[in-house]
């Protein structure tokens, strides 16, 4: 078997909470007094569907908390630099007990401002240091979200079976496209499992990838799916924050699956169905936490049972017949563990299953060297030794790059 080493760009205490535990927890915290505030910093505004997720999700913990508009402070259109310490500070300045921050380059700003304000709490979504750094006062968060971009996925085969019974496409030809921002390890775990869970139900499929290089860039994006579209590419996905590749899409004809959020507004006529993190229950705990002197773990991974991980309504005017009761049969195995995404008995690398003990780099030094065994009893366990993914290219020996068999991965230089 040729050597493989995994590349990752995303922590070691990984906390999933049960609905009920997370009612328990924030319930013996007691009420948020009426001087506590909370701070919000999102690298876009309400334009970017990945910044207006979170943004919808503060409120909404805000609201399930009881507290007042006076008491969450919102920071839209923060760059990923010195602006997101200098914002970090001035709601510790302004008397925020717990800053939040939304994007992976906040994370070293949000580090220092912790160090220098010990008494405020500081928790970044999709980071990777929060175990390493070990502040009491510096957390990392992010979800199972590969379970929701499978459970898409699956709706995505199911459409592609479609068209393939109606004619439309041979089963050669259902090769799926997908808009990536990133080379990093939240994309690549992200585009994997979501064509895992496209091969759930269309076996014969297979999938490309192209990048922007930017979290949000609708021109890019556009382009990107365009390219996709017109190599063949018959059904449309995404992990980039802008509407470029579902109005591609609506323009094309060409069914779509989105992320973060709903598109059918924008592509009534080939918008399927959207996964997304929730992040209102982390919100919630972490600010009843940070008000009544409870702990905040160092790594939290919300689930499919926190009601973290969600799909949005199914497009039933374009999702193939019978994809809501397989989504809810599909969803119903990973819950009980009878199916996991990363089934190594599922998808090969250079034509070979990955080992047990097979290693993953999980503590981000820089080489990005693997040093924690991740896959054992048949799967890769993705998000349980941090909260932020780890499932990254691979490489074999000679250098030469490729994701999990049955991907292409466009202009990339490896």
């Amino acid at each position: 078997m040729k050597k493989l080493i995994a590349l990752t760009l995303s922590a070691l205490m990984v906390v999933s909470l049960s609905s009920a535990a997370f009612a328990d927890e924030t319930e013996g915290y007691g009420p948020i007094p009426e001087d506590f505030k909370a701070g919000f910093i999102f690298l876009h505004d309400e334009n970017s569907t990945y910044d207006l997720n979170f943004i919808n999700a503060a409120k909404e913990a805000a609201q399930m908390l009881g507290m007042s508009e006076d008491q969450i402070i919102l920071k839209t259109n923060v760059p990923e630099g010195q602006e997101c310490y200098e914002e970090a500070m001035d709601m510790a300045d302004q008397g925020c007990g717990i800053v939040f921050a939304d994007s992976f380059g906040h994370e070293d700003y949000m580090i220092q401002a912790a160090q220098e304000v010990p008494e405020v709490q500081f928790c970044h979504a999709t980071g990777t240091k929060a175990h390493t750094e070990a502040l009491e006062n510096y957390h990392n968060a992010f979800a199972s979200i590969y379970e929701g971009r499978f459970l898409a996925g699956v709706a995505a085969g199911m459409k592609l079976n479609e068209m393939i019974a109606n004619g439309d496409i041979t089963e050669e030809e259902a090769k799926v496209g997908y808009v990536g921002a990133f080379t990093y390890a939240e994309v690549i775990s992200g585009f994997t499992s979501f064509f895992l869970g496209v091969r759930h139900e269309c076996p014969s499929a297979t999938m490309e990838v192209t990048f922007t290089g930017s979290w949000y860039d609708e021109t890019a994006e556009k382009e990107g799916a365009n390219t996709l579209i017109k190599d063949g590419c018959v059904l449309i996905s995404q992990h980039a924050d802008s509407m470029g590749a579902p109005t591609a899409c609506e323009a094309a004809g060409v069914p779509d699956v989105s992320y973060n959020g709903s598109t059918i507004d924008a592509a009534p006529n080939t918008y399927i169905i959207s996964s997304k993190i929730n992040w209102a229950p982390y919100f919630a705990f972490a600010i009843s936490a940070a008000a009544n002197g409870g702990e905040i773990p160092a790594d939290y991974t919300g689930t499919l049972a926190t009601d973290s991980v969600q799909l949005t309504e199914l497009n039933e005017a374009v999702a193939a017949e019978g994809t809501a009761e397989e989504i809810e049969a599909v969803k119903a195995q990973l819950e009980d563990g009878s199916l996991h995404v990363f089934d190594t008995s599922a998808f090969t690398v250079f034509g070979e299953a990955l080992p047990d003990g097979f290693e993953a780099d999980v503590d981000t030094d820089p080489d990005y060297a693997p040093d924690t065994a991740v896959v054992s009893d048949g799967y890769y366990h993705e998000s349980e030794f941090r909260s932020a993914p780890y499932f990254g290219l691979f490489y074999d020996e000679e250098g030469n790059g490729s994701p999990i068999d049955g991907i292409t991965l466009l202009d990339v230089a490896f």
